[in-house]
């Protein structure tokens, strides 16, 4: 997958795509190169998949921001509990 492409594909999309790369992964059926190019291409998406995150993230912080002058309060992540 392209920087071009990978940059306009959606969360949903890069996920589904990548659930796809692991499954014929899993399958034990995939030669060595191609096993190295799909888990190339699955970092690829792995990072799409954490930006998008991280955007949203950054969204609902600013929106809890303008709520009517409510305090600020963070917003908790996995990797934080």
């Amino acid at each position: 997958m392209e920087a071009k492409s990978t940059a306009k594909v959606s969360f949903e999309d890069a996920l589904a795509q990548l659930e796809k790369i692991v499954e014929s992964m899993e399958s034990g059926e995939v030669p060595l190169a191609e096993l190295l190019a799909k888990f190339e291409e699955g970092n690829k998406l792995l990072k799409v998949c954490e930006l998008r995150l991280k955007d949203a993230e950054l969204k609902i912080e600013q929106l809890k921001k303008q709520k009517d002058g409510v305090a600020f309060e963070k917003f908790a992540t996995e990797r934080e509990a």
